[in-house]
């Protein structure tokens, strides 16, 4: 039985900070789940924000103008070798897939990408790791009155 959004008293998911327009669309996913989206600016960001909250997963952009993504995810597997972990890559090389694997890398998505699919690796990785599908299609309520 795949776990209701109700069972867990909060989710959040860490990003890295991005100077495109992915963060606001995460929030459109986000939202209407009750999901909490924190940002970090530097790998040492992310371990001080996962010292003090309970973090789902992270999502975190290779191309990031503060930090590596792939030395972002070193840091982290030092102190939180299971946390799942997504990778946002433009053009990701071989050695990029590489570390990625070597890492423990939930996925690495090459950008641009189309928010959907980012939902359904969300939604398999949530259900593989929490067994929840609150980032399953949001089916629209029908009201009855």
């Amino acid at each position: 039985m795949v776990a209701m959004r109700s069972e867990f008293n909060e989710v959040n998911v860490l990003a890295s900070r991005a100077n495109w327009a992915w963060p606001l669309a995460l929030r459109d996913i986000f939202q209407p789940r009750g999901v909490n989206l924190l940002i970090a600016d530097e790998p040492a960001d992310f371990v001080t924000i996962i010292r003090r909250k309970r973090i789902h997963t992270a999502i975190i952009d290779m191309d990031s103008d503060r930090a590596n993504g792939l030395a972002t995810i070193k840091v982290i597997r030092v102190n939180y070798p299971l946390l799942p972990c997504l990778l946002l890559a433009s053009a990701p090389s071989d050695s990029v897939l590489e570390t990625a694997l070597k890492f423990d890398v939930f996925s690495v998505l090459e950008k641009p990408f189309d928010m959907s699919l980012l939902q359904g690796l969300l939604n398999r990785l949530f259900i593989k790791k929490y067994n929840s599908d609150i980032f399953a299609e949001l089916k629209p309520e029908i009201n009855t009155d």
